[in-house]
């Protein structure tokens, strides 16, 4: 566990994950082992046993602020990415070791940086000439592969109000009512429930109005972070357009659609609410997300991984090879 110590003692909070790619590139053991650069001071590292790799796994090396330094339990390690997704590629190391140990060629291990504000790791290897059968993308999926994933929506707000003392509300408009408004419509939108991914959720972030409170907002902006699903999300870019007017501008920045996964035969599957690089990853033809740890615990200050997983996580990642390979 000693590396894997090593590993999660890095603060890799997104922005900072420089240091643990260059130490991975350094520290990590295979026949080929290269960087690339994503453009924003971040690094991808590849590993490769073999030319031409038939199955790639893959997971992120940056986490969600703040860091957490670990602490190893008897059954468990606690800290920011033991989960998510630190364990998820340190898993996938120790496959990967196991599977050269065992004679197998035609692997690799790829760590992006990024995920975790926009997949940019991931979508700057999809630029490269790289390409490979199968993916396998470590995420916190108690073990499980993932069936089907919902997609997300990203736009920003900006509402417009007009200025006014706050004891004559009638002579002017306030942008914070003008976001309550927008907030019941949206309550009200009633969008359908999907058979296989279920409710469409959404989150509000970065929310700032930074008027006195003696005067009435002239402007509220913020930012709204859409989980979409298969009969959603055509209908949830549709609505957020029609919202948009003299008082309220809607920007749109970005997602990526609901897609469905391969799972392959004696693995547990379900579907999962959150998102992952492999929709940006699209220089592989099939993909399978799994991996050790519990979604319900990453981005809290609780965060942990069991060991019991962790060693599960190891020998699944072998046998999806085997499957695929043989």
């Amino acid at each position: 566990m000693d590396l894997f110590r090593q590993i999660l003692s890095f603060d890799s909070t997104t922005g900072r994950e420089r240091a643990l790619g260059e130490w991975l590139a350094t520290h990590l053991e295979a026949p080929s082992v290269e960087t690339f650069e994503v453009g924003d001071g971040t690094l991808n590292v590849l590993l490769r046993w073999g030319d031409e790799p038939r199955v790639v796994f893959c997971s992120h090396m940056d986490t969600v602020p703040p860091y957490i330094p670990p602490t190893f339990l008897e059954d468990r390690v606690c800290g920011r990415g033991t989960c998510d997704a630190k364990g998820q590629f340190y898993a996938m190391y120790r496959a990967c070791q196991r599977l050269a140990a065992a004679g197998r060629t035609g692997f690799a291990l790829l760590v992006v940086s990024g995920e975790e504000t926009g997949s940019w790791g991931a979508k700057a290897f999809a630029k490269t000439p790289f390409r490979a059968p199968l993916l396998v993308v470590g995420e916190p999926t108690d073990n499980c592969m993932v069936s089907a994933s919902k997609g997300t929506k990203r736009f920003n707000l900006t509402f417009t109000g007009r200025p006014f003392h706050s004891g004559y509300p009638e002579y002017g408009v306030s942008a914070v009512e003008l976001f309550v408004d927008f907030m019941e419509r949206l309550r009200a939108a009633g969008f359908p429930e999907d058979p296989a991914l279920g409710a469409t959720t959404w989150n509000v972030g970065r929310l700032c109005s930074d008027n006195p409170q003696n005067i009435l907002s002239p402007e509220l902006t913020c930012r709204i972070y859409f989980r979409t699903t298969f009969v959603s999300d055509a209908e949830v870019v549709a609505w957020m357009r029609a919202q948009a007017g003299d008082t309220l501008r809607v920007e749109e920045f970005g997602g990526d659609a609901p897609a469905r996964y391969l799972t392959l035969p004696g693995f547990p599957a379900k579907s999962v609410a959150f998102g992952s690089d492999a929709p940006h990853l699209t220089n592989f033809d099939r993909k399978v997300i799994c991996g050790p740890g519990s979604i319900t615990v990453a981005h809290r200050d609780d965060e942990f991984l069991a060991f019991a997983d962790l060693e599960q996580a190891i020998s699944n990642y072998v046998s999806i090879f085997d499957s695929i390979a043989l």
